[in-house]
């Protein structure tokens, strides 16, 4: 697993790459929670298109960090799902809780309204 990061104003756009299963879950969360550390980051966005494959631990990653930046007034998103990513979040209910855009930049547009 793979995880690629960079920051935008107060969100933070998370490129996920290969697995989130039982195997890589405990290191994806740590790092995700070592970024969160830096209290100015009120929003993530999940950048899926290179997530092959996603199992329940993976839910409990997204769920983890929902509460962390719901805490802070913001938001979780997820961009470019995978029909096979999709199907999961959708039959877990994450979509609930956390936004699906088509893309990254539509995101932030969606975001940056809350931010100001």
């Amino acid at each position: 697993m793979q995880i690629l990061s960079r920051k935008h104003k107060h969100t933070l756009i998370i490129k996920m790459e290969g697995e989130l299963d039982h195997h890589t879950a405990d290191t994806v969360r740590e790092r995700l929670d070592n970024m969160l550390e830096d209290p100015s980051i009120r929003h993530v966005v999940f950048d899926l298109s290179q997530l092959k494959f996603m199992d329940s631990s993976g839910i409990g990653v997204f769920i983890g960090r929902y509460k962390v930046v719901s805490q802070r007034g913001g938001t979780v998103s997820v961009a470019h799902v995978t029909p096979q990513i999709n199907k999961v979040l959708e039959v877990s209910g994450l979509y609930r809780i956390i936004k699906r855009y088509n893309s990254i930049e539509e995101a932030l547009a969606s975001i940056g309204g809350c931010d100001e």
